[in-house]
């Protein structure tokens, strides 16, 4: 069955269900960015979420699963009017997707407002595993900063000494550096682009006469697709290594940009080689399912089901048990494609963080290798932060 027919059965199997309150099913407000050029994150994370729902046969238990699906557009205005209806006229049981921290930031308030849960399965801002910590929030994925701090160890620990930062001027940029310098400690310049650009000649010219040793970006979507391409065809990746977290240098990117990828190094908490039941089964089927293969943004939105369903299951379906979802979540009663994690008290992830090269696999193609872990059980820095209320 495709996921389209398992859409369009659910969603007419559903017209015959009463509210949501009654606990007869449960209704999830999926916003995304599905559109511009930060689409390919969300659309990613998308067919990961109904993937799980197709494994689980479209149901939280007993309980029936229906998902209204909204385009954020990048746009956090956009994403608030959303966001309001999710909450105000579907009256959804929680809310997830969201891949930009600026529209997480944004969208925060109204679910935390109206009880809802929110289970992100990407969007980690510093500020919600902080001081703005809340019980009606879950991260299923890291915390902004973590793949950052990664990649940041591994670069002082090889002896470079001379970095730039390439980053977007947004929540989720600032978290990018902020975790990177944490765990290097050479010399480094920061480069702000705008979030969505698409054209680095300003920047290139930049970075040529500043003559690093090596090269961080974090550059979401298109956006990194871009500058890859422009790097290269500048000639700067004959002297300058680049480096990566693992959503800048991901399957979306590699299949887009292709051979100058080989060799890069970045850092995930994932990938599709990771040797577990649960990520064989999620690989295999989402490639057979979409014709190619998950990207760590589908594995999130894959995690943010099972989380879900594991939660309702614990609570036997009594959703206006807030207090028992809760318990029910921190509990992480599944098994994650990751492998092992758990919850921090701040509701973000404690989990490893592994080193991938890109390279070419027995059939040729070029992507992600796991190289080894460098960080184990992690936690964010924010969590002594976080009062939970």
């Amino acid at each position: 069955m495709r996921i389209a027919a398992l859409v369009s059965m659910l969603a007419v199997s559903l017209l015959l269900a009463t509210p949501a309150h009654t606990a007869d099913k449960v209704k999830i407000g999926f916003l995304s960015t599905l559109s511009g050029p930060g689409a390919g994150l969300g659309v990613d994370i998308r067919d990961g979420f109904l993937l799980g729902v197709k494994h689980l046969n479209g149901k939280f238990g007993n309980l029936p699963v229906e998902v209204v699906v909204a385009d954020d557009q990048q746009k956090p205005d956009v994403a608030k009017q959303e966001a309001e209806k999710f909450l105000k006229k579907d009256k959804v049981d929680f809310m997830t997707g969201i891949v930009f921290s600026n529209i997480m930031l944004a969208v925060g308030p109204q679910a935390f407002e109206a009880k809802t849960y929110f289970i992100s399965a990407n969007a980690g801002p510093s500020q919600y595993a902080g001081e703005q910590c809340n019980p009606f929030f879950f991260n299923v994925a890291w915390q902004n900063d973590n793949l950052h701090e990664a990649m940041g160890k591994y670069v002082q620990d090889k002896g470079f000494r001379n970095v730039v930062i390439v980053t977007p001027n947004y929540p989720g940029g600032k978290d990018a550096v902020s975790g990177f310098k944490r765990f290097y400690k050479g010399k480094s310049e920061e480069v702000y682009t705008k979030l969505g650009q698409l054209d680095y000649a300003a920047e290139l010219a930049q970075i040529r006469s500043q003559k690093p040793d090596a090269l961080f970006f974090f550059l979401p979507g298109g956006m990194g697709i871009n500058f890859v391409k422009q790097f290269v065809a500048a000639g700067l990746s004959k002297d300058i290594q680049l480096f990566a977290p693992g959503f800048s240098a991901d399957e979306d990117v590699i299949k887009a940009v292709g051979t100058p990828m080989l060799g890069m190094f970045n850092s995930s908490h994932w990938n599709h080689d990771f040797d577990n039941p649960e990520n064989k089964r999620f690989v295999a089927d989402f490639e057979k399912e979409y014709g190619r293969l998950p990207s760590l943004y589908a594995s999130q939105g894959y995690d943010a089901v099972m989380l879900m369903d594991a939660a309702v299951r614990d609570v036997k379906g009594n959703l206006d048990d807030k207090a028992a979802l809760q318990k029910a979540l921190q509990a992480k009663h599944f098994k994650s494609v990751r492998g092992e994690f758990k919850f921090n008290s701040n509701h973000y992830p404690v989990q490893n963080y592994v080193l991938r090269v890109i390279g070419k696999d027995a059939q040729g193609r070029v992507t992600n290798k796991t190289m080894g872990t460098i960080f184990a059980n992690h936690a964010d820095a924010y969590v002594s932060q976080c009062k939970m209320k």
